[in-house]
């Protein structure tokens, strides 16, 4: 059936099939990314619940060290903030793809109907 399509369709229709993988890739991040969120913000509401003066410990590659509530806490927010950003970009292109890929699949199915009533 594939040779009976023309090289412009093919290459539609394997233009399609990457810009589905690029959308999963896409999701695929987005949800570790909110998972990361997620997580500190969860580890954000534990420290505001303990005493300023409590011990708190941070990981810093594979070591665990003691650093001030403040500190870790500032720590959290910037990571929560750098993530959202991330996540609001993957939104965007996932947006942008998603519009390309609607448009694509369009202009395929205009072409295999338009083979279909020919052929007819």
């Amino acid at each position: 059936m594939s040779s009976a399509l023309s090289p412009k369709v093919q290459n539609q229709i394997a233009m399609l099939q990457q810009m589905q993988q690029q959308m999963q890739t896409i999701a695929a991040q987005k949800a570790q990314y909110e998972m990361a969120v997620r997580e500190a913000k969860r580890a954000t509401e534990e420290l505001n619940d303990v005493p300023d003066d409590a011990p708190v410990f941070m990981s810093v590659g594979t070591v665990m060290m003691e650093k001030k509530k403040e500190y870790v806490l500032a720590n959290l927010t910037e990571k929560i903030e750098t993530l959202e950003l991330r996540i609001r970009s993957l939104e965007k292109q996932e947006g942008l793809l998603s519009g390309k890929f609607e448009q694509l699949q369009l202009q395929i199915k205009q072409a295999l109907e338009g083979k279909a009533q020919s052929a007819s």
